[in-house]
């Protein structure tokens, strides 16, 4: 009978009321997250050198600034290794008190290098002093984008690259995807095959 009555006494109360009441006292969250400008202004841009585009990191995501590069102009294009060398000292160095205050960051570290292809690789190959996956992810996606976006790229948003060992070179590809997601493996593709030397 107890039981009987104790369960009939639970069962009254939920049907009273179920959930949370409101309250009208106010609850502080704190301050709505900021959102950083992601945009350097052109005047910030030093005049003299060769423009160049080289992507970097801001807001968790990969955006492009405009640098001037000290690189001489009758070089500028003609070189891949030259213009890929130019494009990677952009991304080691460390960004300019303006593009910090934009919020732009870097992953590329020292020590790195470029150097272009061995025997045997399809033109426009670019082998790194270390191998790409040992990288950090964000900072190879740096490096994909940026090398693609130039003559040091391979067409079509990608390039071609390898590391010091024995390892094919891939084709690595900068996508929207990438570019919103840096710290995701960028998508690759087996490198085209080398042509063949005509017998002499």
């Amino acid at each position: 009978m107890r039981l009987r009555t104790a369960a009939m006494v639970a069962l009254a109360l939920l049907a009273t009321g179920c959930g949370i009441r409101t309250t009208s006292v106010p609850v502080d969250a704190g301050a709505a997250p900021s959102r950083v400008p992601c945009n350097v202004p052109e005047a910030s841009s030093p005049a003299q050198g060769v423009p160049v585009r080289a992507f970097l990191v801001c807001g968790s995501q990969l955006e492009p600034v405009d640098r001037r590069s000290p690189q001489p102009e009758d070089k500028a294009s003609g070189d891949p290794v030259r213009t890929a060398s130019a494009l990677l000292a952009q991304l080691l160095a460390e960004p300019s008190e303006t593009e910090r205050q934009a919020g732009f960051t870097t992953a590329v570290r020292a020590p790195l290098s470029v150097a272009g292809g061995r025997a045997g690789d399809p033109e426009g190959t670019l082998r790194l002093s270390r191998q790409p996956e040992d990288l950090a992810p964000a900072a190879l996606s740096q490096l994909v984008c940026t090398f693609a976006g130039s003559s040091a790229g391979a067409g079509g948003h990608t390039v071609l690259l390898a590391g010091p060992g024995a390892y094919p070179p891939k084709r690595y590809r900068c996508t929207t995807e990438l570019r919103e997601r840096p710290e995701s493996a960028p998508p690759t593709a087996p490198a085209p095959s080398a042509p063949a030397t005509p017998a002499g």
